[in-house]
């Protein structure tokens, strides 16, 4: 079942990669090219219909208003901001980074590559 967070924290997001896989999508109000990847490849049918057969847990990290807790951990993954994309597999703290331009089959692809919980 897909739940979406707006409260993204390292602890939330460690306590979620234990139960199943988790899907970070760190995004911003007013981030164009987040927008387009939340309409074009996020959205769509066949995606969400992935997340949610895979057990994937959809979390927002919000950065809109530039919260230093999101700040900090976009520069742990070498990032100065936004957008960023990341697949966690139940129990890894290693994620999949995806591209910062997604198409439905891009994220298709990545959600492929890892088992359903």
């Amino acid at each position: 079942q897909q739940r979406i967070s707006d409260a993204f924290s390292a602890k939330r997001l460690e306590q979620l990669i234990e139960t199943g896989p988790v899907f970070v999508n760190f995004t911003a109000s007013w981030c164009i090219t987040c927008k387009v990847n939340e309409i074009a490849a996020l959205g769509t049918r066949n995606v969400r219909e992935a997340f949610e057969l895979r057990g994937i847990t959809y979390l927002v990290a919000d950065w809109s208003d530039e919260d230093p807790k999101i700040t900090k951990a976009l520069e742990g993954y070498g990032r100065a901001g936004v957008p960023l994309y990341l697949l966690f597999e139940k129990g890894s703290s290693t994620p999949t980074i995806l591209p910062q331009i997604l198409t439905e089959d891009i994220v298709l692809n990545a959600l492929d590559k890892i088992g359903a919980s």
